[in-house]
């Protein structure tokens, strides 16, 4: 773990930031739970349950970033690994009740699937020490 600054990944030669991502997917997250909300009763309650989800990661992945100890960090991605998998299945049941049309679910999906796979690789990076400790 860097004692300063952001995790970053890299994707076909570009460098990200972790926290940079996770709250691009938040915004995105609270825009559908905007939507959702004008719909019906069932997707209130769906909305609802999403938004708690999705924004906890970015707001987990910062927490690590502050992280006071290699445990502490390693705690907090577990976190937000949890919740990006919380909120994949929120998105995939969205679709599969068709409350959403699928068009509109694709990309949101998509990225979701993929901060799992993110956060999953960095949890395992910094357990196997390949972060510094603080």
């Amino acid at each position: 773990m860097k004692s300063t600054g952001d995790v970053e990944f890299s994707i076909h030669n570009s460098k990200f930031s972790i926290t940079t991502r996770t709250f691009e997917f938040a915004v995105r997250v609270i825009r559908l739970c905007q939507f959702l909300e004008k719909q019906g009763n069932v997707s209130r309650t769906l909305a609802n349950q999403l938004l708690r989800s999705g924004t906890s990661i970015g707001a987990n992945t910062e927490e690590a970033q502050a992280g006071q100890s290699k445990a502490d960090f390693i705690a907090k991605m577990s976190i937000a690994r949890k919740e990006s998998r919380e909120t994949l299945y929120w998105l995939r049941l969205l679709e599969a009740t068709q409350l959403v049309e699928a068009t509109m679910l694709g990309e949101i999906i998509k990225e979701s699937d993929e901060l799992v796979r993110i956060l999953t690789s960095i949890v395992k990076a910094a357990q196997q020490g390949k972060y510094n400790a603080k």
